[in-house]
Formats: structure tokens, sequence, C-alpha cells
């Protein structure tokens, strides 16, 4: 089948993947004019994702760019003495195999595996899809199938579903690029008070350092494309909460921006017609609390999977569907919890927060994993995701 795919960023490549495996010809369309370089935050992989990564062979490259971080250094407001953990010990409670890695490297990474196996269309949007595919620049163009993995503001999903329900989380996640010396490679240091959380951190490869900033808010009002707006609200969120965070914030004309409402995506089927949804685009549980770019990655992966098992593409999707819904409900309920958690609204609570995760990591290391394994739904939902064997079809790196 010829596929249409809206959207390069991580689940767009990683379906682009696995399609030309199973011998389906594949074209990915970009509204970026080059692959997306956001000066964009540190995501997490957990284990179903790097399974998945190291059967498309990529595992080491993700790897060898590694962000690093093993302490958390923070200062909490309205205090003198900063608080640290151990990142390390509090991943391994959470999964028992995990790797940090920017977006933007790992979208790289991902669009490498497949550059010379698929037809990537930079600079240019999908405007209607009906018996062809229209764009706003090139040439109506016929495919079999239509997927959407354009993200949370999905424009296949607006072309084809319209408006679809969300739940806004109650909170909004912003990331800056700042000069590489703020940054310690190995540490992210910050400040975190009722309701907003700010921090810094870099790694080695690097040419600069990331202010990170999550804060709790009734719904703002603004477009997603309004930088200039976004960056207002982010200086009237962390005014005078410490002049480090205010030292952060002068920076905010100078570097790469990114800024988001921590929104669910609620609707529970992804599928109309030829057209499908992927990723952020179908199920995004909260950017930075609901591990969506793990939830990406396998969503994808089974997406493809099911479209090699069958000619009807219609029934593909319903088992594309029944596979997923499981784990994004549970995504979505997690995400909920966590961003209660990682942004406490009470001073009791950003106390509750830092003792807590001193606590945890004040212990062996022999005994975090065994006992974070006691609840399988909250900090070990990820790792309970699971990789389903589609077989080898062309893939080239034998399944577990």
């Amino acid at each position: 089948m010829r596929v249409l795919v809206s959207g390069a960023s991580v689940a767009g490549p990683v379906l682009a993947y696995w399609l030309t495996r199973y011998g389906h010809e594949v074209t990915v369309v970009e509204r970026s004019p080059v692959l997306r370089k956001t000066g964009g935050h540190a995501v997490d992989l957990f284990k179903p994702a790097m399974d998945i990564s190291e059967r498309m062979g990529v595992l080491p490259r993700i790897e060898a760019l590694a962000t690093g971080t093993t302490r958390l250094t923070y200062l909490r407001e309205g205090t003198r003495k900063p608080i640290s953990a151990d990142v390390t010990k509090l991943f391994a409670a959470a999964s028992d195999r995990h790797v940090e890695v920017m977006r933007d490297d790992l979208s790289e990474i991902y669009y490498d595996a497949t550059r010379a196996d698929v037809e990537y269309v930079f600079g240019d949007s999908i405007t209607s899809i009906g018996d062809e595919v229209s764009f706003e620049t090139g040439a109506p163009r016929r495919f079999d199938l239509v997927i959407g993995a354009d993200g949370l503001h999905s424009n296949v999903r607006r072309l084809v579903f319209g408006e679809v329900e969300k739940t806004f989380v109650g909170a909004y996640l912003a990331v800056l690029s700042v000069p590489k010396e703020l940054g310690l490679p190995g540490e992210m240091t910050g400040h975190i008070g009722p309701g907003r959380t700010a921090a810094v951190y870099g790694a080695r490869h690097l040419d600069d350092a990331r202010a990170v900033f999550l804060f709790r808010s009734p719904e703002l009002s603004y477009h997603h494309r309004d930088v200039a707006r976004q960056k207002q609200l982010l200086r009237e969120a962390f005014a005078g909460m410490h002049p480090e965070v205010d030292s952060w914030l002068e920076r905010l004309d100078g570097g790469a921006f990114y800024f988001d409402s921590i929104t669910q995506l609620r609707e529970d089927t992804w599928s109309r017609g030829r057209v499908a949804l992927v990723g952020d685009a179908a199920y995004c549980p909260g950017p930075a609390v609901g591990g969506s770019t793990s939830l990406a990655v396998l969503g994808a992966y089974v997406l493809a999977g099911e479209l090699s098992t069958g000619s009807d593409h219609e029934a593909a999707f319903a088992r594309y569907e029944n596979e997923m819904r499981d784990i994004v409900h549970r995504s979505r309920a997690f995400a909920l919890g966590v961003a209660k958690t990682l942004i406490p609204s009470t001073r009791l609570g950003v106390t509750a927060l830092v003792r807590g995760a001193q606590l945890l990591t004040s212990l062996p290391s022999w005994a975090v994993r065994p006992l974070a394994k006691l609840n399988s739904k909250g900090v070990r939902m990820h790792d309970s995701m699971h990789v389903k064997d589609y077989g080898r079809q062309g893939a080239g790196v034998p399944a577990p």
C-alpha cells in the first residue's frame, strides 16, 4: 500500500520504518522546512520503547546521546539549604530499562534510520483528504492510507475528526535554550515552590543547556503559535521566584523556546475510513507527565504491525485500537497523578515531594527496584506495556 504519514518527529519515522519493512511505500510530510530542531526538552524512553528501538538497530546511538543526568538538586522556595536526590535510583524504581534523551536527537536518529527508504517532503502540510490528498504547496496525490502522527495539535485530526475531547491537566510546560555554562552535565539544578518549579540541566554533547519550567494555572488564553504571548505568560508565572530563575528568563528572546499546556486527548477511536492517528495526535496523555514518547513509539510499532497482518486496513485499525486502549487509559490516569505530584500546590506538598525523593534515593540500590515492583500500576506502569511480536519481515533484528 501507499501510505502518507503526517509528521516527522517520533511516531512518524518509527511508523515509516516498520511499514517499509513490511513492504509498504511510505511518504512522510512535515510542515517544518527542515527536520525540527526546536531546542526541545529531554524525553524518557522506557523498556518497551527501548526494546523496539533495539529491533530497529538504533539503540546504541540513542544510548550514546543520553543526557546522562544522575543527580537532582533543588532549593525549596523560601529556604536556603538545597536538597539532592539520585536520579539513577529514581528511574531504577520506575523501569528495568530506561534512557533519557533530547527529543531533537531522538527524532534525528529515527529519521536517519528511515530516510534511505522513505520519501520525506519537508515544508508542506495537508489541506484536505478525499479521493486525493491536497497540500499547501505540492500537487495533489493519491494514497491508500493517511496517518496523522503530527502531535497534540494534529492537522490530520482536525481535518478528519474535527474537535475531540480534551482534558486540561491544570499545568503548563516550557523549555528554554540557555548558555551551556548555566547547566552542569549530569545534574539538574533548580527551584521548587507551590505550583511552580524551574530547573536547568546540560549534557556533554549539547552546545547549550536547557531551562525547564512547570507551573500550575487555570487554563490560559493564547494561540499555540503565538510565541510572544507564551513568553509573557511564562514571565508572569515565575515572577519573583528566585534571582537565578530571573536570570534564566532574561534569555527568553535569545534561544529556542517551547511552551504548551499539559493536556490529555480523551478520545478512544483513532481511525475513520482510511485515516488513522498515532502517538500524541491520537492519545497524548500529557506532555512531561505521562510517558507520551514511549507511548508514541509503541503505538507506531503496533499500528505498522497490525497493518502487516492482512489487507483489510479497517480491521487492522480496529486491532490497533484494541491493542493500545488499555495502556492509553492507564497512561492517562498515571499522568494525572504525576502532574499533582511533580507540581505540588502547597508548601506541605513541596516538602513531601522532596523528602520522598530523598528517602527513596537513600535506600540501597538492591532494595529500590523490588520495592517499586509491588505497584505496577504506579511507577512501574510504563514497563507493563507489552511489545507484541509481529514477526521479522525485513526488520533485520530478531525479536527478543
